[in-house]
């Protein structure tokens, strides 16, 4: 059965690399639209929530878009993919600029790396800009045919510390241990970013596509 899958545009994301990396593994009847139109972002059947730069000017770009009550219900109602900065944003605050509010759908902060409480810890190269590896905390749809610490790429100097342990879907070293994918119900959400990682983001990309909430 062919598909709507709705890349939410806000002005920031490297939507491009994202629209082309779905297109890649969609099937051809499938549809894949980037937009900033929250009813076709609604109406859609999957939704993928990029993101990359500052958290405080995504929040600005998203309310400019008239996006926070469409992104909030695409996330409670139908297969939900963040990346990036779309997984940050998900957060109650960040410490970012000295404190940013976010959309707050969970409990919890996003943290800089080389924190002040970080003092007993190596300075690290900020941003973390590279491969790693993921480390899977349980079993998930969109996990299959993953190994168990494959390396994805990331980009990112923050980094997300739900309170609700039971999210974390998948933890990263970079000095400390942090959370680099949340999982609920119909909702997945990556620091990493899939559509830069080679194989391992491509089939992560596909198994979203035929996930079956």
């Amino acid at each position: 059965m062919s598909k709507t899958i709705a890349v939410i545009d806000y002005g920031m994301g490297n939507l491009r690399s994202v629209s082309k990396a779905i297109e890649h593994v969609a099937e051809m009847s499938d549809r894949v639209l980037v937009t900033d139109n929250p009813d076709l972002i609604l109406s859609a059947d999957r939704v993928v929530f990029p993101g990359q730069g500052a958290a405080r000017d995504c929040m600005v770009a998203i309310s400019q878009h008239h996006l926070n009550r469409a992104v909030l219900d695409a996330a409670h109602s139908k297969p939900f993919l963040g990346i990036c900065m779309g997984l940050q944003v998900l957060m109650e605050f960040s410490d970012e600029n000295g404190g940013t509010q976010l959309l707050g759908l969970f409990p919890g902060k996003v943290r800089r790396f080389n924190s002040p409480e970080d003092t007993r810890r190596p300075r690290l190269k900020i941003p973390q800009m590279g491969w790693n590896r993921v480390t899977q905390k349980g079993e998930h749809p969109l996990w299959e045919g993953i190994a168990q610490d494959s390396r994805f790429y990331f980009v990112h100097s923050y980094y997300v510390d739900p309170e609700d342990l039971g999210l974390v879907a998948a933890t990263t070293d970079y000095g400390v241990t942090f959370t680099s994918v949340i999982a609920k119900e119909n909702l997945f959400a990556t620091q990493f970013h899939p559509e830069k990682s080679a194989e391992a983001g491509l089939r992560l990309l596909q198994n979203f596509l035929n996930w079956d909430i």
